[in-house]
């Protein structure tokens, strides 16, 4: 009976996880073609984000900062907050420019290899259930990847996908520079903590 509920409770796990789409799709529409990549693509009705950049460092110190969840606020100078819910589940939030209120999401972090790439999926979960703290609007459908490839010794291809949907008050006019600015600090952080 055990492995019954076991088997049921991956099941619904599974069936109830995000397609994530490859970040190696075609035809994504570029927002910056600099040292730092930002497009975005609508999939589905669903619009994903992409920031790519070599970054100066090897793999596993990149995986360090990714996999170090609690210290996210350190890192990424918009997250307000990171808590620890469970092993794989985080609840984080993110400070908007002002008029907009912050944003808040609960996420599964699942990791897994694909050849030489290393990649930390997260999706939006419902269970355990985490109040919405202050004003913030929970982002119930966040979901994206990071994906590092090692290039050599010293160099490592960073990817960040995610899905760019920002619900509130937020205008659809301004999607595209909020995504251009999201994948541009993200990546500019993550090379500023590994300077370090």
């Amino acid at each position: 009976m055990k492995i019954f509920f076991t088997f049921l409770f991956s099941f619904s796990v599974l069936i109830s996880e995000v397609t994530i789409p490859s970040p190696n799709l075609n035809s994504w529409q570029p927002l910056n073609e600099g040292r730092i990549s930002v497009s975005w693509k609508e999939i589905d009705g669903v619009q994903w984000c992409r920031s790519k950049a070599v970054i100066h460092a090897p793999i596993a110190n990149v995986e360090e900062i990714i996999e170090d969840k609690k210290n996210y606020p350190g890192v990424f100078k918009r997250v307000d907050f990171a808590t620890i819910i469970t092993e794989d589940i985080v609840h984080l939030a993110l400070d908007m420019p002002f008029p907009f209120s912050g944003r808040d999401y609960v996420v599964r972090y699942i990791q897994s290899s694909e050849g030489k790439d290393r990649i930390y999926r997260f999706t939006a979960v419902s269970e355990p259930e985490v109040a919405i703290r202050g004003d913030y609007v929970r982002l119930i459908n966040a979901a994206g990847e990071w994906r590092l490839t090692p290039l050599d010794s010293n160099r490592t291809k960073v990817t960040y996908l995610w899905n760019g949907e920002l619900l509130g008050d937020f205008p659809d006019w301004a999607l595209p520079r909020a995504w251009e600015t999201q994948g541009l600090e993200v990546l500019t952080w993550l090379e500023e903590a590994l300077e370090k």
